[in-house]
């Protein structure tokens, strides 16, 4: 099993989204609290954290009665959330950065706090990786019915999404209820609960409930 880290200062990117791992991300950043930092990042190779806002909106809204006394908007966010790393990275004009992020492990905030600017760093312990969990028969309509979204879309001539190219691993519980619970409309608490799931199996099982009452597979 592979060493699970403790991370001090671990920058963080509260979003109105869930970040599952294996996943991708592209982001336009423009606030002064984010362009120093994902340059660095960017520069570095280190990763930063992606959590679910809870409450607030991904851009800093000044707000004068704020309890918190700093003329903005409080915010708030998820204890578990995921790391990203850049892998694609462009500057189209200055004050402007465009990036693609890659989803790696998952993990849990131990402390936060704010600095200047609004920045949110927080020291985080990291999850374990699903087990890699073979798709029982019971299951393999979930899996089948992804395979076919995604020869859909290759048929359309279309670029796939970062987290649906090859290699793909179709016979694997997480991989397969991920890329689902990515494609899904559900409700953000939802899809932060499934996130959260330690259990691969589990979660597939969840996704293919939902699969069949709306008459996608099963």
């Amino acid at each position: 099993m592979p060493e699970l880290l403790a991370l001090r200062q671990l920058p963080l990117f509260p979003l109105n989204t869930v970040l599952y791992p294996g996943g991708s991300l592209q982001l336009q950043i423009f606030e002064v609290r984010y362009l120093d930092l994902m340059g660095k990042c960017h520069k570095t190779g280190a990763p930063f954290g992606v959590v679910a806002l809870t409450q607030g909106s991904e851009v800093r809204r000044a707000d004068p009665q704020a309890p918190s006394g700093d003329g903005f908007a409080n915010e708030a966010f998820v204890d578990i959330g995921t790391l990203a790393t850049i892998t694609e990275f462009s500057s189209p004009q200055p004050g402007l950065m465009v990036l693609r992020c890659t989803a790696g492990e998952r993990f849990r905030i131990t402390q936060r706090s704010r600095l200047k600017h609004g920045l949110w760093v927080a020291d985080v312990q990291t999850l374990p990786a699903d087990v890699p969990t073979p798709v029982p028969p019971d299951l393999q309509l979930v899996s089948q019915a992804l395979q076919n979204v995604i020869a859909q879309l290759q048929a359309r001539g279309g670029a796939l999404p970062a987290a649906l190219l090859p290699p793909h691993r179709l016979d694997d519980c997480g991989w397969v209820a991920n890329r689902w619970c990515e494609l899904l409309q559900l409700p953000p608490e939802l899809k932060q609960s499934l996130m959260q799931l330690d259990n691969p199996l589990l979660r597939l099982e969840l996704v293919g409930d939902f699969l069949s009452r709306a008459g996608i597979s099963g």
